[in-house]
């Protein structure tokens, strides 16, 4: 038995043994990055360009880009580098690093979401008291709150799962470093620790995908009370988009961390985890973008210098 001081890396899942399939993965790999940086950088850029989109709704847009962008940076140029030199070492450090930022990210991403139902709700609910509820004030503290959330439940996990006495063994069944592997390796019944605080945030978790239910129950309750097609229109255009994206999340993550044991399998954890940490970074910018005129219009404007 050895404790994790001894222990200098970790060995990663390997996407194939075949070099010929490692090339073909890398360079798929590597148009899926671009396409995030891509459509995530054409976000952030038509939102900070355009004075019409420094409203609310585009400044929590501005933040999700934001995240997405870290989201998909902590895992797949890793998994493109091992691809490329043919190895699946990944430094101690390294997977305390990556696993912070998983944590980190995904859990400010789920709070930003949440956050952008509320803005959803208050703009179509109660419009008079957008601009009070939705200040500049109020929306900064708000993703302050939504980032730093993330940020110090990361921190609390991180300290438990790294303090716990590792086996001597390295490998994880998945190409980035996830708390489940980790915790595999444990050699203490300590790692309940982890369970509990897993369960606090299982909690945190419900509680944020039960107030984003609510607030579109409602929301779509008052825009079928709406005798205007216009209204109608303009509602759906931008909610649509976020419930969209709210419920690509939202569907594989559940799934993938609720799933009866029966199934599962290294290959399906894999695909369930490539759903929701390499997907949603590269289609939410073009499910935001396919129905909403403004943000299409920005994104046209910075694309062909129309801001310069």
């Amino acid at each position: 038995m050895c404790n994790s001081s001894s222990i200098t890396e970790f060995l990663l899942l390997a996407f194939t043994d075949t070099r010929e399939l490692q090339v073909l993965h890398f360079v798929l790999f590597l148009g899926i990055y671009l396409a995030a940086l891509l459509g995530n950088g054409l976000i952030l850029s038509a939102v900070a360009c355009d004075h019409r989109l420094h409203t609310p709704m585009y400044f929590f847009l501005l933040n999700l880009a934001v995240n997405d962008l870290g989201c998909i940076s902590t895992t797949l140029p890793k998994a493109m580098t091992n691809l490329l030199w043919d190895t699946k070492a990944i430094p101690y450090s390294g997977c305390v690093a990556q696993l912070f930022l998983i944590i980190f990210l995904n859990l400010a991403e789920l709070s930003l979401l949440t956050v952008m139902a509320y803005d959803r709700y208050i703009a179509i609910c109660q419009p008079l008291h957008y601009g009070s509820l939705l200040g500049s004030r109020a929306c900064g503290q708000m993703a302050a709150a939504a980032w730093g959330s993330g940020f110090l439940q990361a921190v609390l996990h991180i300290a438990n799962i790294f303090s716990l006495p590792l086996c001597c063994g390295n490998s994880l069944s998945q190409f980035f470093c996830e708390i489940p592997q980790i915790l595999k390796l444990s050699c203490s019944d300590s790692y309940l620790r982890e369970v509990q605080l897993t369960t606090v945030t299982a909690f945190l978790f419900g509680g944020c995908f039960v107030f984003i239910v609510v607030s579109y129950v409602q929301i779509f309750r008052a825009v079928l009370r709406t005798p205007s097609q216009q209204g109608w229109h303009k509602a759906f255009s931008t909610c649509l988009p976020h419930l969209a994206v709210v419920s690509l999340f939202l569907s594989t993550v559940i799934f993938a961390h609720l799933k009866p044991p029966s199934i599962s399998s290294p290959s399906l954890d894999v695909v369930l985890a490539f759903l929701y940490l390499v997907v949603p970074p590269v289609v939410n910018p073009f499910i935001y973008s396919m129905r909403n005129k403004e943000i299409k219009v920005a994104m046209w404007k910075v694309m062909t210098g129309g801001f310069a």
